[in-house]
């Protein structure tokens, strides 16, 4: 935590002065909101600059921990919790089996801080490679109410949700990829490979070739004579692509344009939301409180339009409004998730109700997979057999003509 001198003005005007702790300049804010003050000033006293210093930043490139692994871990550690064994055996154990190279390591470095006076969530917070935001919350929630096992449990229930969903996305999809890669394989294969062999039949009848069969025996002869540097640029491009959507600004115009998209933004919506769901549905059963709750679900919804819907909603929290009400006000949220999350909150069940909701979307999400891959599949068929007919087409033109004048 930060500690941040603020100049602020109250609701009459008058202006005051002070300081508050806080993760950040934001999260400051919004804790001056609650108190109706609104801030004008702020300055860094003491804990930012060495929270920022210290901070591991995960990027595109850094190697992470698979969800199946981490699951398997936190099942096995809550068991051993739930038997009795202190948290220092248990993870000495568990560093001793076959787990995960990363974890591994994970472990030996929070067990070394444990013993060094650091409780259980701070020492994972400093491996944010395996244990992520909520991973770290939800064990300080445990830590805190005394139920370490029953939460680690529960953390092993929404990986493995989670991990079902990924699996579900990665079928769907590669039956498309493998299309598309044979569809490049075969159309390289004819312009490399055939095409030159009627070039040279073309070449010998003395006569000037249509303008479309022209067109592809230049585009053969390029391929043919400028094939490595055409393929450092595809490899270079991929780079620049990569390196782009690996800045916060990429990423963002990304999420923007994928939700969007026709076909699959409804899937990648209906994936976020019901990620949001069962994220807050976890950390509300678990004792987190609301804002809490909302912030840690905004950074795991996946999408950032889902994310800045979700932040929209935590002032409006802050000052004492119900959640369903600055939600139903969200477009990128379904008006349904606001009317479960309404009926939630008026009968004193919102864990339950957005448990519901992520089950509902989640079965949405596995209905809408199969709808698309059954109408990509026949798309990219027609889209390959469409270019192979016109390479055809254009090397045979000649031949038509030829038909045509002899006739």
């Amino acid at each position: 935590m930060a500690r941040y001198s603020y100049e602020a003005r109250s609701l009459t005007g008058n202006l005051q002065k002070g300081v508050v702790e806080a993760k950040d300049e934001a999260e400051a804010r919004v804790k001056l909101r609650a108190k109706q003050l609104i801030p004008m000033k702020f300055k860094v006293l003491q804990g930012a600059a060495d929270q920022k210093a210290n901070t591991t930043k995960v990027s595109f490139f850094t190697p992470k921990v698979k969800t199946k692994e981490l699951q398997i871990f936190t099942r096995q550690f809550a068991t051993l919790i739930n038997a009795g064994i202190p948290i220092l055996d248990a993870l000495r154990i568990l560093s001793q089996g076959g787990t995960d190279k990363l974890i591994k390591e994970a472990i030996i470095q929070v067990s070394a801080s444990i013993e060094s006076g650091k409780r259980l969530s701070e020492s994972m917070a400093q491996y944010p490679r395996v244990f992520d935001s909520l991973y770290c919350n939800m064990v300080k929630a445990g830590e805190e109410a005394g139920i370490l096992d029953v939460i680690l449990l529960r953390l092993s229930t929404y990986a493995e949700k989670s991990e079902k969903i990924k699996g579900q996305i990665k079928s769907a999809l590669t039956m498309p990829i493998f299309i598309m890669i044979a569809a490049v394989l075969v159309i390289t294969g004819i312009i490399v490979f055939i095409i030159p062999k009627f070039e040279e039949i073309y070449k010998s009848s003395g006569k000037s070739l249509p303008g479309l069969t022209q067109m592809v025996v230049d585009l053969s002869g390029l391929l043919r004579s400028h094939w490595i540097l055409i393929i450092l640029g595809l490899f270079a491009a991929v780079y620049a692509i990569v390196m782009y959507l690996n800045t916060v600004e990429g990423k963002r115009n990304f999420d923007k344009m994928i939700i969007n998209a026709p076909l699959i933004g409804d899937v990648i919506q209906k994936i976020s939301v019901a990620r949001m769901s069962r994220t807050m549905s976890t950390l509300l059963s678990s004792g987190i409180n609301m804002l809490e709750a909302i912030d840690i679900a905004s950074k795991t919804a996946g999408n950032y339009v889902i994310e800045q819907a979700l932040k929209n909603c935590k002032d409006a929290v802050t000052v004492g409004k119900p959640f369903n009400v600055p939600l139903s006000r969200q477009k990128e949220i379904p008006q349904m998730v606001a009317q479960m999350v309404s009926i939630g909150e008026q009968s004193g069940s919102l864990d339950t109700m957005l448990a519901k909701v992520a089950d509902f979307y989640e079965e949405e999400v596995e209905s809408s997979i199969r709808a698309m891959t059954s109408l990509i599949e026949p798309i990219m068929m027609v889209g390959l057999g469409g270019m192979i007919a016109f390479i055809l087409i254009a090397m045979y033109l000649p031949i038509f003509q030829l038909g045509d004048t002899i006739g």
